[in-house]
């Protein structure tokens, strides 16, 4: 017997064949499921999605006739949405399973399938979408990351795990991007967030701060020593140096009084 690991799951069927889309729904609501919409095409998807249809998860066949094929309405879902997507097909070939990872969905089921195929690939989906969004509510930056001055220190402030870390600018060493999360070297600890290099640097107050390679920003102040011949930047509190990119080193240069 299948025991449902997320009760109440409301699921969204994208199939352009009526025959396949009602066995779909047959078996859905046979695993406990609530079928909220079945459309035959990307246009009708997005009808019923603004007439305010609120599905947690969405079946999709890649290979569906009109104007979008599932690849492109997954990826609609995605942006405008931020659901997960489960593709249905019978095409298992390497071209349209590169087209298809692209929009990064949480599962494929081949046709024909069967109905532990359903629940295991949904429920396992249902869990790595639930797990995401709580890292990102986890671990994101505070919109107004920025320099703030109180008592004559500067500070910047960063979300951290649902708590607002206060670091002051003299106490922040350098700053790590690491794919999609940062990371902040203090001298009380290290914090990540989710975020972009780009993005961080555009809040972080520039007379404290510089970019010296695309995966590291350091506090001026910090700096110890600049390596002409190995290209490398010795930052206190850090063992290891750091790499300067050859695109930022004259600017970085720049920012010292060089004798």
């Amino acid at each position: 017997k299948l025991t449902l690991v997320m009760a109440n799951t409301n699921v969204f069927i994208l199939e352009d064949e009526n025959i396949v889309a009602k066995d779909i729904e047959q078996s859905l609501k046979k695993l406990g499921y609530n079928v909220v919409g079945i459309a035959s095409s990307g246009e009708k998807v997005k009808e019923l999605l603004t007439e305010g249809i609120e599905p947690d998860i969405f079946l999709m066949d890649i290979m569906i006739k009109g104007d979008m094929n599932g690849i492109e309405v997954a990826e609609f879902v995605k942006e405008n949405y931020g659901l997960p997507v489960i593709f249905l097909t019978a095409y298992a070939d390497e071209n349209t399973l590169s087209k298809a990872k692209i929009t990064e969905p949480y599962g494929y089921i081949l046709k024909p399938f069967k109905e532990i195929d359903l629940h295991t690939t949904i429920e396992m989906a249902l869990y790595k979408h639930q797990k995401t969004v709580e890292i990102k509510k986890e671990l994101d930056v505070y919109s107004s990351l920025a320099s703030e001055t109180q008592n004559g220190k500067d500070y910047i402030f960063v979300k951290n795990k649902s708590r607002l870390i206060k670091i002051s600018v003299e106490d922040l060493f350098y700053v790590e991007a690491l794919k999609d999360y940062v990371n902040f070297y203090s001298k009380h600890g290290k914090y990540t967030i989710h975020s972009t290099m780009k993005d961080v640097e555009s809040k972080l107050p520039k007379k404290y701060y510089a970019r010296v390679h695309r995966s590291f920003i350091v506090n001026l102040d910090k700096v110890l020593s600049i390596e002409h011949v190995s290209g490398r930047i010795q930052v206190e509190g850090v063992e290891k140096s750091l790499p300067i990119g050859g695109s930022y080193k004259e600017e970085l240069l720049a920012k010292f009084n060089l004798l």
